[in-house]
């Protein structure tokens, strides 16, 4: 796919997200839209992954650390054909096989149940180390927040993989800066991030996350170092795409009432507009 491509198809992920937990009436926005382009890159380009064959053996794992932020990761495994986007709309509710947090017994393309902080990373770890010992290649990719490698497990995780030099493995932070409580360096700062990394033994990447350049760049680079994993540190926007919720730690977890996702969904709208132009 072209950015072009890649951005339109980013811009209904979001649209998914923002319905989906508009429709809950509850659920974590701000994350899943500052991910969203990272999903959506992940899914439909860097990833070997078959829809029709969501078990597929050889097929590449992703892990949601993070795992609030299922809204994102559904809306792009909607997208990708996994299961129907209309089913985004069942979110939380009940009977539903969309809940809160991911689960890998109900989901299609769902690799790891997750949702418990800090634990994703070490089942990524433990997905990668299998498939070197079993000499497979498979590439495994997790996804954390910044308020999340607050953690302790996470750099447990962390330690482990480098030194295994499990160079399967990318490990890509979602650096919006905020968390639940307010900005993540007020909280408890894990800054710098990308030097804490590197004191893991990890080949870091610094990137823009809302660049397709930037971030094809990023994934060719962690796909080329060899001898130890790779920590993208992706640098976003919190709500990226709709203007009330963009850079704001109070959409954290918090779903928009009838006038906010009619606000909301007219922002990505115009979005999918310029796009179209930009086709043309």
């Amino acid at each position: 796919m072209n950015n072009l491509e890649l951005k339109k198809v980013a811009n209904e992920v979001r649209k998914g997200i923002v319905t989906a937990v508009h429709s809950a009436k509850a659920g974590h926005p701000g994350g899943s839209l500052s991910a969203a382009d990272i999903f959506t890159y992940l899914y439909f380009e860097e990833m070997n992954i078959d829809p029709k064959d969501p078990k597929m053996e050889s097929r590449d794992r992703f892990v949601l650390s993070k795992g609030h932020t299922a809204p994102g990761l559904y809306s792009a495994l909607a997208n990708r054909g996994y299961f129907p986007v209309e089913d985004l709309t069942t979110l939380r509710k009940l009977g539903s096989y969309l809940q809160g947090h991911p689960s890998m017994q109900y989901i299609p393309g769902v690799d790891m149940s997750s949702g418990s902080l800090g634990q994703g990373i070490s089942a990524a770890v433990g997905m990668a180390l299998g498939a070197k010992m079993d000499q497979k290649d498979i590439r495994v990719y997790t996804l954390l927040g910044d308020g999340e490698i607050q953690e302790g497990q996470v750099w447990e995780a962390a330690m482990f993989a480098g030194h295994r030099k499990l160079d399967n493995l990318v490990v890509i932070v979602d650096n919006n800066g905020l968390q639940i409580d307010g900005a993540v360096d007020e909280v408890c700062s894990p800054y710098p991030i990308d030097k804490k990394f590197e004191a893991f033994n990890f080949h870091v990447i610094n990137m823009d996350a809302h660049d397709f350049d930037a971030i094809r760049a990023a994934f060719k680079e962690a796909r080329e170092t060899k001898g130890m994993p790779t920590a993208i540190i992706a640098h976003s926007i919190k709500g990226k795409g709709v203007s009330f919720m963009e850079g704001q730690a109070g959409w954290h977890g918090k779903a928009p009432n009838d006038e906010e996702y009619a606000v909301a969904m007219a922002d990505l709208e115009k979005i999918s507009e310029e796009l179209n132009r930009e086709e043309a």
